[in-house]
């Protein structure tokens, strides 16, 4: 018996190339994301890589264009670090290469004072009386979203909150 929320099969190659281009043109795709719901409706082998190949020729799809995407959206909205993001691309599935050209597009001025706001904000939030547990919850809350230890080290001083 079949849910109904599971996709109905799609043996037409066509039919599946219609909605994966719709699929990709919703938002930035990875190609394992892709070849995941190509897989999910019911496309195999030759006709999948062919769909692939196909999304990719029409700029359907296009990895570093993805990478740089996630990476800005990450940033931008979620106020990510590079370290978060990078975990993130590596589970989508981009190569290394990509993935350090869509990382250092980040503006370093941009990054930093992200940081130093970031810590700034938690800072007051934290009611922490000793000074050493209190920059230490800082560290910890920072490196979790994804800063790098000597950055946060860094935006901790510049902040004055040390």
């Amino acid at each position: 018996m079949k849910s109904s929320k599971e996709e109905p099969r799609i043996l037409d190659k066509k039919q599946a190339l219609a909605k994966a281009e719709s699929f990709c043109v919703y938002q930035e795709r990875s190609q394992k994301e892709v070849r995941y719901k190509l897989v999910e409706w019911g496309m195999r082998g030759y006709e999948l890589e062919e769909i692939l190949s196909e999304l990719i020729l029409n700029n359907f799809l296009n990895e570093e264009r993805f990478a740089k995407s996630y990476t800005s959206g990450k940033f931008n909205i979620k106020k990510w670090g590079r370290v978060k993001i990078k975990q993130g691309l590596k589970l989508k599935g981009v190569p290394d290469k990509m993935l350090q050209k869509a990382l250092y597009s980040l503006d370093d001025d941009d990054y930093q004072q992200t940081l130093e706001n970031l810590a700034i904000k938690k800072a007051g939030t934290l009611n922490e009386s000793n000074p050493l547990k209190r920059k230490m919850k800082l560290i910890n809350y920072l490196q979790g979203r994804g800063f790098e230890t000597d950055l946060i080290l860094l935006a901790l001083k510049a902040s004055n909150l040390n």
